[in-house]
């Protein structure tokens, strides 16, 4: 750990945006999962949610994703049920990427709400029984042959709207993480492996300096 990049993770975690996530809906593709993680984190995202019931399956491709996953959290789950309560009560809307006849243009939806996005899988998409659950269905307007865009290409080209948006907002501009969550995750990112040990051994982190060495 250099002085540099301490502050660099810093400038990182300054920039989140804990208000918006997106919900993959068995989504497993290793390059699919990767790009989407990367994309994730290049717009301040950093906790998101897979929909699948094979969690080993999703565990083993994301070890191909080339460590894109050790910025962003995947949270694995075998229902959408407990995800869509816990992101209502916290107050995001959530919104479906589909193509039907209900669907809105993506750029119409206001991102600087809290703001969560169901992408379908690969081949399926987004499955019928989560549609009547949304606030809404959103769509990239296409003017090709092909109907639909790969699922990372869509999350990117959604993620950059709402990134555009929240930047004129000011969204930005400030720490929106609360103190633990951020002085945590600036532990992880800066000694991950010291973290890991402390997380194994239920020890607490040991406090980091302005530089970000570890106080002995």
């Amino acid at each position: 750990m250099t002085p540099e990049r301490f502050q660099k993770i810093k400038v990182v975690l300054k920039r989140r945006q804990p208000d918006l996530t997106i919900i993959m809906d068995n989504v497993h593709k290793p390059h699919n999962l990767a790009a989407i993680i990367r994309s994730c984190d290049a717009v301040g995202i950093g906790d998101i949610h897979g929909i699948s019931s094979n969690e080993r399956k999703v565990g083993t491709n994301l070890k191909s994703a080339a460590g894109s996953n050790h910025w962003v959290h995947l949270h694995i789950h075998n229902s959408i049920t407990t995800v869509l309560s816990n992101l209502r009560s916290a107050g995001f809307f959530i919104y479906a990427a589909n193509t039907s006849e209900r669907a809105k243009d993506y750029r119409s939806i206001d991102y600087t709400e809290p703001t969560a996005m169901i992408l379908g899988a690969e081949l399926d998409g987004v499955s019928p029984g989560i549609l009547s659950q949304m606030d809404g269905e959103i769509m990239i307007p296409l003017d090709g042959m092909v109907a639909s865009l790969n699922v990372s290409v869509a999350a990117a080209v959604i993620l950059f709207e709402a990134q555009r948006q929240r930047k004129e907002a000011g969204l930005y501009q400030k720490n929106r993480l609360d103190d633990n969550t951020y002085n945590k995750l600036l532990f992880e990112f800066s000694y991950p492996d010291v973290a890991k040990h402390c997380q194994e051994s239920g020890l607490s982190y040991p406090a980091l300096d302005k530089e970000g060495y570890i106080i002995k």
